[in-house]
């Protein structure tokens, strides 16, 4: 396929190539002195991009070699077609349809003349499906854990990036990699949080267009979707961070103003226009926009409100309620969006902070504890945390009455029936009941490890640790304790667990059991076994020797 040239009024320069690799396409920037007249084709066996440059010579080192990007490899140069021009060759993996287009320089300066060609991968960008639960939902006699085990999706979306460095502080520092940074540690926590989930918009150093965005937290199927990014103004003074939500009609500062234009720049340093061009995503228009907005908005305004709440405790704000602005990435009408800007990159004194490890972790920390208590109060229905809300269920069996169900988990009778709305005592078989989850888990579990008639039980304590998909209630459930016995011997301030986390459980041990003697076994291997010592077993069983019978019954003692 020919691309069209067009009328050129110099001698152009090639000054540079870069490479930002993602996911779903490989773009290529070429730095021009100016506007790039070019055409363009497509060559077969290999498979090649050939790309003429009119008028233009060589300023930059070639071939440049890539190596991470899945479809292209090498950027060579080859013989012109004619006196003057310059052709470039990019080795390509597979045959595709390549979009090129030129971009104007900046205002700011910051780049000039480019010349940008996207190499799709030929793949969709990967979606995360949520898994399925496999089998059924572990019981006992009595009592079933809830069935709702979905995680909660949150796209963390890291803005800029690639071509785009978005905010440039006073030493040049980047917003691009400060919101790149912040956004993995939220992710970081988001993930290590039994029942969320974080999906990243992008994951590295490129760009992402700006309604690709929300298109990829809508795959994802996620409940939130939180942009993250540091601010910047025309003047040094403005510092605090702030949290954004949408507003259709026009922001409501002169930050937000700022904050739109940026936008705007940012999407034409990536080449395209925010609300048109070839992406026909129905959720793009305007007028369904206005309509379906209500909802959403209403849900993002309070996930910020309960964000900058705890932003408050680590840094400066900038306001101290929820700013509106019109911005695409927050324009999914379907999922509750919010923008965080976590300080000005264009003040000193907060550029050095926002580039700062350790203020980093405070800013993540305060962004994952304001969408965790969000979620906290309003879980999804059908995700684990609406289970862990919901408390355990108990199916009533014969012979049972409120009162020995309120002793078994260890609650009272009036909040059963607070609960379930009783309005009675009375009970019938098969009714379900809701046990509070702030209540024990059942008390009753039949023990796997065989004991004498005659042996008691003492206490222990083993660790468990915390796997995706657990939560207070269903540990305490598994060892048959109260939740409040795991909360006091881990000095709990809350019932939220972290995957990995390591508990103390504290659970009845026997006094004693009993061991077969099987072939092979001797006083001093089965004594290893147990992790105790010989004589114990001597003394406890009265040997006169240490000869012993296969199938021969031995009482282990427990110290």
């Amino acid at each position: 396929m020919m691309g069209l040239f067009s009328s050129i009024v110099a001698a152009n320069e090639l000054k540079g190539i870069r490479v930002w690799p993602a996911p779903d396409e490989t773009r290529v920037v070429l730095d021009m002195k100016s506007e790039a007249t070019y055409s363009y084709f497509t060559l077969t066996k290999p498979n090649r991009l050939v790309v003429d440059l009119k008028a233009t010579s060589l300023k930059t080192k070639l071939p440049v070699i890539v190596s991470n990007s899945a479809v292209l490899t090498k950027i060579r140069s080859s013989g012109a077609p004619d006196k003057g021009s310059f052709r470039l060759v990019f080795e390509i993996k597979t045959g595709m349809t390549p979009k090129l287009f030129t971009l104007a320089p900046t205002p700011d300066g910051h780049y000039g003349h480019r010349l940008v060609l996207d190499l799709p991968h030929g793949k969709a960008v990967s979606v995360v499906q949520k898994k399925k639960p496999s089998g059924k939902v572990t019981t006992n006699q009595q009592a079933q854990l809830p069935s709702g085990r979905d995680d909660i999706i949150i796209a963390i979306d890291p803005g800029h990036g690639g071509e785009d460095p978005g905010s440039i502080g006073p030493t040049r520092k980047y917003e691009k990699n400060v919101t790149l940074a912040v956004s993995k540690k939220v992710a970081a926590k988001i993930n290590a949080t039994s029942g969320m989930k974080a999906v990243m918009t992008r994951s590295s150093d490129y760009f992402v267009n700006l309604n690709k965005r929300s298109e990829i937290a809508r795959k994802n199927k996620s409940h939130l979707l939180v942009s993250i990014h540091a601010d910047g103004f025309t003047k040094p003074q403005p510092r605090g961070a702030s949290v954004w939500v949408l507003n259709t009609r026009r922001a409501n500062s002169e930050i937000g103003r700022w904050l739109e234009q940026q936008e705007k720049q940012s999407e034409l340093l990536g080449g395209g226009d925010v609300l048109s061009g070839d992406n026909d995503d129905q959720y793009l228009s305007m007028a369904v926009l206005d309509l379906q907005f209500g909802n959403s908005t209403k849900e993002g305004y309070e996930v910020a409100t309960n964000v900058l709440k705890e932003i408050s405790k680590v840094t400066r704000l900038h306001k101290s309620k929820p700013e509106h602005a019109s911005l695409a990435v927050l324009k999914s009408p379907d999922i509750p969006s919010l923008l965080v800007e976590t300080g000005f990159i264009t003040n000193p004194s907060e550029e050095r902070l926002l580039n700062s490890s350790s203020h980093q972790n405070k800013l993540a920390n305060a962004i994952y504890k304001g969408i965790l208590a969000y979620f906290e109060t309003n879980p999804p229905e059908g995700t684990l945390f609406a289970s862990r809300k919901g408390g355990v269920k108990h199916k009533v069996t014969s012979g049972q009455s409120l009162s020995v169900i309120a002793k078994r988990y260890g609650v009272s009778i009036s909040s059963i029936k607070s609960v379930n709305n009783l309005k009675s005592n009375n009970l019938h078989i098969g009714q379900v009941l809701v046990i509070p989850g702030s209540a024990t888990a059942n008390a009753s579990k039949s023990s796997s490890v065989s004991t004498s008639s005659s042996s008691t039980t003492v206490k222990k304590v083993v660790i468990h640790k915390v796997q995706r998909g657990d939560y207070l209630g269903k540990i305490a459930s598994k060892y048959s304790v109260t939740m409040n016995s795991i909360r006091q011997l881990n000095n709990l301030k809350s019932d939220n667990v972290m995957v990995g986390q390591k508990l103390k459980v504290e659970v009845d041990a026997p006094k004693s059991m009993s061991h077969k003697v099987k072939r092979g076994e001797f006083l001093g291997k089965i004594a290893t076994s147990y992790g105790v010592s010989v004589d114990s077993i001597r003394n406890a069983n009265k040997l006169k020797s240490d000869k012993l019978a296969v199938g021969q019954t031995l009482i282990i003692p427990r110290s």
